[in-house]
């Protein structure tokens, strides 16, 4: 990587973000180690191969390192892993902060519903499909932004990995499964990432046919998660807009009609074969 390369080494922080104290912190002690082992910026960047500014920006809180460059700056100053330690402290911070909360969310759960009418769920998606529909985007994304969200949408599905397992559940229009986002072949993984997702225990995907003619989820995309103690929150997504929900009346009625999408959809085992089949045919 060259040194003309610098704005790679990471991404801007918000300064509203209360993430800030946390990357600063992580740049107050990149540059006490730096100081330590005698090199200025310059030499510090050269050696890591970035620029002498992006270190500043760095060092002064401005700007979140890649996970990838405090491992070389562990590397270039000797650090016995201390600093590449320094990674969990700023893995969070490096995604917007909506999608921290909704990751948040989503790590606490105990039961995750979700109805998608337009795209597929972001926790069912490969980083081929994801990179390809933040690249669609317009206005259009800078790469570095397109990077950072795939990353984030990514890290969310830990849940997947969580113990014990929250119970998922998940309903796709027809539609989102025939599109080809990104081709063909990442369609055709994209398809073989849910039949191996629709295999787990804890998950029920199912499909909600085109041509069904009666639907209770015409108004839009619907997200419901429910808590060990609980609470619950929702989301209602309609065009161009979105909307939290944690009054338990507003909850029920969304809980009401996700019931019925579900209801409506082919089951879970008729929608593994219609993905199978759908496979087949792309």
């Amino acid at each position: 990587m060259s040194v003309d390369d610098a704005d790679e080494a990471g991404w801007d922080l918000d300064p509203e973000d209360e993430s800030r104290g946390v990357v600063e912190a992580v740049g107050r002690q990149l540059k006490l180690w730096r100081e330590a082992a005698g090199l200025r910026a310059a030499e510090f960047g050269k050696a890591l191969g970035y620029g002498e500014n992006l270190i500043y920006k760095i060092e002064r809180g401005v700007r979140i390192p890649r996970p990838e460059f405090l491992d070389k700056a562990d590397e270039v100053l000797v650090a016995g892993g201390k600093i590449a330690a320094m990674k969990k402290d700023v893995e969070r911070a490096r995604y917007p902060k909506k999608v921290r909360e909704l990751a948040k969310l989503e790590a606490s759960a105990i039961e995750l519903g979700a109805y998608s009418n337009h795209n597929l769920h972001g926790l069912l998606q490969t980083k081929e499909y994801t990179t390809a529909l933040f690249a669609m985007r317009r206005p259009a994304y800078a790469q570095d932004e397109v990077e950072r969200l795939v990353a984030a949408r990514m890290d969310r599905q830990a849940v997947f990995e969580r113990s014990p397992a929250p119970s998922l559940t998940f309903v796709q229009e027809e539609v989102t499964l025939r599109r080809p986002v990104g081709g063909k072949m990442v369609l055709r993984r994209q398809l073989e990432r849910m039949l191996e997702v629709g295999q787990l225990r804890n998950v029920e995907v199912q499909v909600m046919p085109t041509d069904c003619d009666d639907h209770a989820g015409m108004g839009g995309r619907i997200q419901v998660l429910k808590f060990r103690d609980g609470s619950a929150v929702g989301r209602d997504e309609g065009q161009g807009t979105s909307s939290r929900i944690t009054d338990p009346k507003e909850i029920r009625i969304l809980e009401l009609r996700y019931g019925i999408i579900r209801a409506q959809a082919l089951t879970p085992r008729e929608s593994l074969a219609f993905i199978e089949k759908a496979l087949g045919e792309t």
